[in-house]
């Protein structure tokens, strides 16, 4: 697992803030807020991402049966508070072997949900919710849309939206496992919210994390 932040549009390295600038730097996309390093599933590193989140932390409950939490992770620092977070989950593929997913908050422009989806800019791209969405859910209590995200890997499946005025992101791994995200209809929670107690079932940490994608 890594130990240092990194772009959270590439998953580089990134110079550290200095006397002559207060920003994390990446030598190809300038200045970012940095993708820190992630956690492993627990209940301590998922009140620490909490307390610090300025976006919503998004997971599907119910889960999925036999899908588990196996993860977390942010991008932003002490200054700025974290403004995009991800939570990653496993579970069982509808075809052979595990499958991994992310469901990401982010505020407009940061490009981690870009980056872990394998699209070169920050942000779907103009253009994306053209014609029908592929996938609804339940956000929090509103119906929100999905779209897949064109020019992605094909190792993966990208659905991405909007919910509370952020990007909501879901990038499942196999592509095949994109069909719990149009067909199990899905409800998100934040769990920002103070008024629920949940007994997260929690699993293996996800490399996915690591931003080796």
């Amino acid at each position: 697992m890594r130990t240092a932040p990194t772009c959270p549009r590439c998953f580089g390295p990134l110079r550290e803030p200095s006397v002559w600038s207060s920003s994390w730097r990446c030598g190809v996309h300038g200045d970012v807020l940095p993708f820190q390093p992630p956690h492993h599933p627990s209940q301590a590193a998922l009140d620490m991402l909490r307390r610090s989140a300025r976006v919503p932390v998004w997971l599907p409950w119910p889960l999925p049966p036999s899908w588990l939490v196996t993860g977390f992770a942010g991008a932003g620092d002490e200054r700025s508070g974290i403004r995009a977070s991800v939570v990653a989950l496993t579970g069982p593929s509808i075809t052979h072997g595990p499958a991994d997913m992310l469901v990401i908050a982010e505020e407009p422009g940061v490009g981690l949900g870009a980056g872990f989806a394998g699209l070169q800019g920050s942000d779907p791209g103009a253009g994306f919710d053209a014609g029908p969405p592929h996938a609804k859910i339940d956000a929090r209590g509103h119906p929100t849309a999905l779209w897949c995200a064109g020019r992605v890997p094909e190792d993966r499946a990208v659905y991405v939206g909007e919910a509370l005025g952020n990007w909501l992101w879901t990038v499942a791994w196999p592509a095949e496992a994109g069909c719990f995200i149009a067909l199990a209809d899905l409800s998100l929670r934040d769990l920002r919210d103070q008024d629920q107690a949940l007994d997260l079932p929690f699993g293996a940490f996800s490399p996915r994390l690591d931003g080796d994608v």
